[in-house]
């Protein structure tokens, strides 16, 4: 899992995220609060990250601490 999304995404959905990856792995429902990224289709090309509008894509290894919950509630979602 290279990518995250985290916390700030909450309740903001903007898919400028969705539009630009080019194999379809960021993910949600209607339902869900936030987007998420499938760690077994993402190819790590980290085009998303940059058009966040509110700086919510992560690298794994560059995660903030407030935000590490994050990485284990994106794991969850794809099980």
């Amino acid at each position: 899992m290279a990518f995250i999304i985290t916390d700030l995404c909450i309740d903001v959905k903007d898919a400028s995220c969705v539009e630009v990856c080019p194999v379809d792995c960021i993910q949600s429902t209607d339902d869900d609060p936030q987007y998420y990224i499938d760690p077994e289709v993402c190819i790590d090309c980290g085009a998303c990250q940059p058009e966040c509008p509110v700086s919510a894509i992560f690298e794994l290894s560059e995660v903030p601490p407030e935000y590490e919950a994050a990485i284990q509630r994106n794991a969850d979602y794809f099980k």
